[in-house]
């Protein structure tokens, strides 16, 4: 914990996105990202104090400004630290070879039924011990705090087993333990069929239901339960069964929802009260409307769909239809190894049709609602977690116009200043 304030001033713009943690913003409140210009911050701990102009906070604490450190932002951009949402962030191994078989004219689905895809990672996170598995997250974790990202999901699913799913979902609250960002764990045994149980998914799903889920509420190691609702993957009866197994255990549901082909995910997640449908490539508008009925926000990630050489989800219908758009890496060794936040709010922009300010809210109060986080981070505001990203251009339209780069200068983490200058701090 910061053992002085920290006082942050003279930001050219600073993006609050104030009075925006009670539900998700929808529709054109997307773009309302209430900027101070000028604007200043004061820190004590780990807690935003207060948030306003630079004369302002200036006038407030005049007589504590001595004890302070002082940080210039000027000709800096400040907004809330981003979130991702949606990732995978514990696995071993990496799947570059699959990347030439795609190029080769092999489709996602192609490779993952002929024993690639997510089942080469089960084989590989499987050997992996944990500890090998901890240091692996830890590196991935440096990487999302360089590119602004302070919160992040992490989703089990490579083991198919429980003895490694509990490995993953382990390694992930060792990683949270060790490393600034923050990990909310989400338990996804159902992200494929094992090949032992090929013949037979829906014995694997009673599997799920009746021997893994209930170990996961019992020993606390997820607040969330996920699955890939998918042709070839399992169906949306299937589907709901697990999410409504899991949401007696007290496990909120999240669905990997019609990524490859409309399968009726979208509809689902609204029936079921899921907090969030991920992917939604070929999401139809009926589930987009029923989604946007019941609140349930659209977790894109466009990052997968630009790897995939696929075309990207419809992130302007979804917004012009009521639906709270969220964005994420999708981090993953197969469809999305990436890292950089920034770059999917660029993407987002040139080929989901979403505007620079939609993408700011995208990336940080909308993606916090996606994990439950909305309370306590993803705007600045009084009261918040002192969770701030510091970015090196005049204004935030510049976030998006200067595409393929991180803009990162500093970032603050629960009161700390753990990447300054672009670099992870010695701390780290």
């Amino acid at each position: 914990m910061h053992s002085k304030p920290i006082f942050i001033k003279h930001a050219n713009q600073m993006i609050t996105l104030k009075g925006s943690s009670a539900q998700p913003l929808t529709k054109e409140k997307m773009s309302e990202l209430h900027i101070i210009e000028d604007g200043a911050v004061w820190i004590e701990e780990d807690i935003i104090k207060s948030a306003g102009t630079t004369a302002e906070l200036e006038a407030d604490y005049q007589s504590r400004l001595q004890e302070a450190e002082i940080i210039d932002a000027s000709g800096k951009i400040l907004l809330p630290g981003l979130v991702d949402p949606h990732t995978h962030l514990v696995y071993a191994g990496s799947r570059e070879e699959e990347f030439n078989m795609r190029l080769n004219g092999a489709t996602y689905m192609e490779i993952m039924n002929n024993g690639g895809g997510i089942h080469a990672t089960t084989s590989m996170t499987r050997k992996a011990s944990e500890d090998e598995l901890v240091l692996a997250s830890l590196v991935r974790l440096d990487r999302f705090l360089k590119h602004g990202v302070t919160t992040i999901e992490a989703k089990s699913g490579y083991g198919l087993d429980w003895e490694t799913e509990r490995k993953q979902l382990t390694a992930a609250k060792k990683a949270d333990e060790l490393h600034p960002v923050d990990v909310v764990r989400t338990f996804m045994g159902a992200h494929a069929v094992p090949a032992e149980f090929k013949e037979n998914p829906d014995a694997f799903i009673d599997l799920v239901i009746e021997e893994m889920l209930p170990k996961v509420a019992e020993e606390k190691l997820a607040e969330f339960n996920d699955i890939f609702c998918e042709r070839g993957v399992f169906t949306p009866k299937q589907s709901r069964k697990l999410l409504e197994a899991g949401k007696k255990l007290g496990l909120t549901p999240k669905i990997h929802a019609d990524e490859i082909e409309p399968y009726e995910g979208a509809e689902l997640a609204a029936e079921v009260g899921a907090i969030s449908a991920d992917h939604l490539l070929r999401a139809s508008d009926k589930g987009m409307e029923m989604m946007a009925e019941k609140g349930v926000i659209g977790v894109l990630l466009p990052g997968t769909a630009f790897f995939l050489m696929a075309e990207a989800a419809r992130g302007r219908r979804m917004i012009d239809k009521g639906v709270p758009v969220a964005l994420s890496t999708d981090c993953n060794p197969g469809s999305s190894p990436t890292c950089s936040m920034p770059f999917m709010m660029n993407l987002a922009c040139m080929h989901m049709g979403l505007t620079p300010a939609e993408a700011i809210t995208a990336a940080t109060i909308n993606a916090a609602h996606a994990i439950n986080r909305a309370k306590e981070v993803g705007s600045i505001e009084a009261g918040k977690k002192a969770d701030l990203l510091l970015l090196n251009v005049p204004n935030y339209m510049q976030m998006q116009y200067h595409y393929g780069m991180n803009h990162t200068d500093t970032v603050i983490k629960n009161g700390e200043v753990v990447v300054k200058g672009g670099s992870l701090c010695c701390q780290q």
